[in-house]
């Protein structure tokens, strides 16, 4: 039988949700690709259409999160094995690990000691004077660092080498170049943008160049989550050590405080930044199913505190204070619930029916763009009243497109509780918004500044 595109494009995303169910080695996901295409084969000589085939079939083999569960239960020494051992490859991939566990290393060295370099210029880390450098640099130190462990693994070629060097040429020039004052509110705005703005060139790096995947785009999102969690993770572990140093050495008399704020926290911090790619990229198996764990903890617990608010709101009659640390705050808030919202759909079956948690995350995206609405009408309305400052303009474009992810993804989301639209069309919705973020960010860093008098 010869299975169409479209088939195929539907057995592409089953798989792929099946891969990520660590709890399968690529065997058990093979063996059951298998036995799939055998009940579709019989199904389609039976006299079903492609799509009623595939349906029927994956209906009948039953849940893939109960799959996944015996197969768990059946071979839970696997996840313990994965944890502390290397996991069984063949040959290739072994020297592949062994290959970039160096080249790992050499790249978290080399971000160690970009943040030291601007000592050689008199720009000491630490010092009040120079903090404004370092706010605005700091995303430069680490960042270019990864995305060239990146480039070097995924083999891109010089084209998108090219591509990506120039969009780190830019960053540092944009953060260098103006004249902006230490207390100059650009100068803020360019140190919370444009780690997000090279966040994203990272990603482009992440994807091998092929940024208009959607299914790529998807990984990335995914690895920024486990990236998250592990750069956590390892933050705990750093922060342990620099009590134990800071502890121990005193026991003799050794003041190590100096070292621990020069040397061993920014270069540790610089470092772990590609340690925990790397820890991502290696223990996938592991950690990958961690952050939507994590969402379905915190989903119920974030829709319940937006809604407590908008009840407190309503019940005290206060109006939202838009000054910018709330500001922030609300920005925060948002994004959060974004995160939430995308970590769930990374890793939900996209052909399974609406579920309950499916219905609280419509709560929660509700929620959050009745509290978007409620703070651009604050945030209007300063600006009628006092005009435009880099703060406030920054905020009302922020929560404009925040507004119109959120808008959008909860219409999306009632189509598919109501059944009138497929899941899938959510997911593609949040990976191509990623390139408004993009632009946007990069609109704040390059023209905010001279827009605003570099004020």
């Amino acid at each position: 039988m010869t299975i169409d595109s479209d088939l195929e494009g539907q057995i592409a995303e089953w798989r792929a949700y099946m891969d990520r169910r660590r709890e399968l080695h690529r065997t058990d996901a093979e063996e059951l690709e298998d036995h799939l295409r055998s009940r579709i084969t019989e199904l389609t000589q039976g006299g079903l259409r492609t799509d009623e085939a595939f349906l029927i079939a994956v209906k009948r083999m039953g849940s893939l999160d109960d799959l996944s569960r015996e197969f768990a239960r059946e071979h839970s020494e696997r996840l313990w094995k994965q944890l502390v051992l290397p996991a069984e490859s063949d040959a290739p991939t072994a020297a592949r690990t062994r290959r970039e566990l160096p080249v790992m290393v050499l790249c978290a060295a080399l971000a160690a000691l970009a943040i030291k370099a601007p000592a050689l210029f008199g720009l000491g880390l630490g010092e009040d004077d120079d903090a404004a450098f370092y706010a605005r640099n700091l995303s430069l130190f680490a960042l270019p660092a990864l995305a060239a462990y990146f480039a070097w693994q995924r083999r891109v070629g010089l084209p998108v080498v090219a591509v990506l060097g120039a969009l780190f040429v830019l960053g540092a020039v944009a953060a260098n170049a103006y004249p902006l004052d230490d207390d100059a509110h650009t100068l803020v705005l360019t140190a919370i943008h444009l780690p997000l703005a090279l966040w994203l060139v990272v990603g482009v790096a992440y994807v091998g160049g092929d940024w208009r995947s959607h299914r790529r785009r998807m990984d990335f999102i995914r690895f920024t989550g486990e990236w998250l969690i592990y750069f956590a993770l390892l933050a705990l572990g750093g922060g342990v050590l620099t009590l134990f140093t800071v502890g121990t050495f005193e026991a003799i008399g050794i003041d190590a405080e100096g070292f621990v704020g020069q040397w061993l926290l920014p270069c540790g911090a610089t470092a772990a930044v590609v340690v925990a790619a790397w820890l991502v990229e290696a223990k996938q198996s592991v950690i990958e199913n961690m952050a939507p764990v994590l969402t379905r903890v915190f989903t119920p617990l974030f829709a319940a505190t937006l809604l407590a608010f908008l009840v407190a709101f309503i019940a005290t009659n206060n109006g939202i204070d838009v000054e910018r640390d709330v500001l922030i705050l609300f920005d925060l808030l948002l994004v959060v619930v974004l995160g939430l919202l995308l970590y769930a759909i990374s890793a939900r079956d996209l052909t399974a029916r609406p579920g309950l948690f499916d219905r609280l995350q419509l709560v929660l995206v509700v929620s959050a763009l009745v509290i978007d609405v409620l703070v651009l009408l604050a945030i209007t309305g300063r600006i009628t009243e006092f005009g435009f400052s880099p703060n406030k303009t920054a905020a009302l474009g922020e929560n404009l497109i925040l507004l119109a992810n959120l808008g959008w993804s909860a219409w999306l989301f009632l189509g598919f509780l109501r059944g009138r639209m497929p899941f899938a069309r959510l997911e593609r919705w949040q990976t191509r918004y990623l390139a408004v973020y993009a632009v946007w960010a990069w609109t704040v860093v390059l023209a905010f500044p001279p827009v605003f008098g570099f004020a």
